[in-house]
C-alpha cells in the first residue's frame, strides 16, 4: 500500500489544569527531516518523538509543533533568617509572647513564594502518540487516493499497448503484401541477396513486440510494487522511468500517425503517474 508524504495530524488534551495541543505535517522530501518546535522540550519528551517519527515515517519532511499551558503552583515558606532576626530584636520585649501570624505576614520578604509550571511527561507522550496515529491515517488514506490514481492511468497505459499491439499487427500483414509485390518485381532478375535483405529491414524497422512485452513487464512490476504492504515511491519512480524509455523508442519505430498518438498518449499517461508518485514515500 501506498503512503503519502503529504499528511497532517492533531490532538490536545486537557488534564488537571494542564493543556496540550500538537499539530504535526508532513510535506515531500528526499530524506527524513523533523522539526520540532519549540526546541526546548526537555530530552525525555525529544528523544520520544523523534523515535516515534522514524518508527511510522521513511521519508518526507515532518514539521511538529507543540503548545503547552501548565497548571500554576506555587509554594510558600518562611524566611527562617528573617524570622530569626525578629525574634532576636524582640526577645527582650514583652510583646515577644503575644506574637501572632497577623503580626507578621505583612513584613516584607519574611513569606518567600515560588511558583512551578510543569506537565506530565506522559501526558505529552500520550497527546503525541494520538496525533502521530492521525498523522499517519492521514498519510494513507491519501497514499490510498495515489494508489487508485496510478492504478487508472496503469489500465489507460495497457489499453493504448493493446490498440499499438493490434493495429500494428495489421499494418505488418498489409506491408507483407506489399512487400511480397515488390519482390515479384525483382524476380526477373532473382536477386536474392537484396530479397533476403529487404526482409530483415522491414521486420527490424516495423516489429515493436519486444517494446510492447518489455512495457507489460513494466506495468505489472508497478502493479505488484503498489499491492505491497509498504510499497517504494523511489523504486515505482525508476519503474516508470523505464516504462518512459520503452514508449518513446516504440514511438520513434512507428510510423502510422493514428498509433504515434497512442504513443504519445502513453507518455502522457507515464508523466501523470510520475507527478502522482513524487508524493509516494
Amino acid at each position: 500500500m501506498a503512503s503519502s508524504m503529504t499528511g497532517f495530524g492533531l490532538s490536545s488534551s486537557i488534564s488537571s489544569g494542564s493543556e496540550i495541543y500538537i499539530e504535526i505535517k508532513g510535506v515531500n522530501h528526499k530524506f527524513l527531516e523533523i522539526s520540532v518546535k519549540p526546541n526546548d522540550l526537555n530530552n525525555e519528551i525529544e528523544e520520544y518523538i523523534r523515535k516515534s517519527v522514524t518508527k511510522n515515517v521513511i521519508r518526507g519532511r515532518v514539521d511538529i509543533r507543540i503548545k503547552l499551558k501548565a497548571s500554576y503552583k506555587t509554594n510558600y515558606s518562611i524566611d527562617s533568617k528573617l524570622l530569626k532576626k525578629l525574634q532576636n530584636s524582640l526577645k527582650d520585649s514583652k510583646l515577644m509572647n503575644d506574637i501572632q501570624f497577623k503580626d507578621i505576614k505583612d513584613i516584607p520578604g519574611i513569606f518567600k513564594s515560588e511558583t512551578t509550571q510543569k506537565i506530565n511527561n506522559n501526558l505529552i507522550k500520550k497527546a503525541f502518540s494520538e496525533a502521530m496515529k492521525n498523522f499517519v491515517l492521514s498519510r494513507n488514506e491519501e497514499g490510498f487516493k495515489i494508489s487508485n490514481v496510478i492504478l487508472k492511468k496503469i489500465k489507460q497505459l495497457e489499453n493504448a499497448t493493446k490498440k499499438i499491439q493490434n493495429l500494428n499487427d495489421k499494418n505488418l500483414n498489409k506491408r507483407s503484401i506489399k512487400f511480397k509485390k515488390k519482390a515479384l518485381k525483382l524476380i526477373d532478375s532473382f536477386d536474392e541477396g537484396r530479397l533476403e535483405q529487404e526482409a530483415i529491414l522491414l521486420a527490424l524497422k516495423f516489429d515493436v513486440s519486444e517494446e510492447i512485452d518489455r512495457i507489460f513487464f513494466h506495468t505489472n512490476s508497478l502493479i505488484k510494487e503498489l499491492n505491497k504492504k509498504t510499497c517504494s515511491g523511489k523504486k515505482i519512480d525508476f519503474i516508470l522511468q523505464e516504462l518512459f524509455r520503452e514508449a518513446n523508442t516504440l514511438s520513434v519505430k512507428l510510423d502510422d500517425p493514428s498509433l504515434k498518438n497512442h504513443a504519445l498518449d502513453m507518455k502522457l499517461y507515464i508523466e501523470e503517474m510520475r507527478e502522482q508518485i513524487q508524493n509516494v514515500e
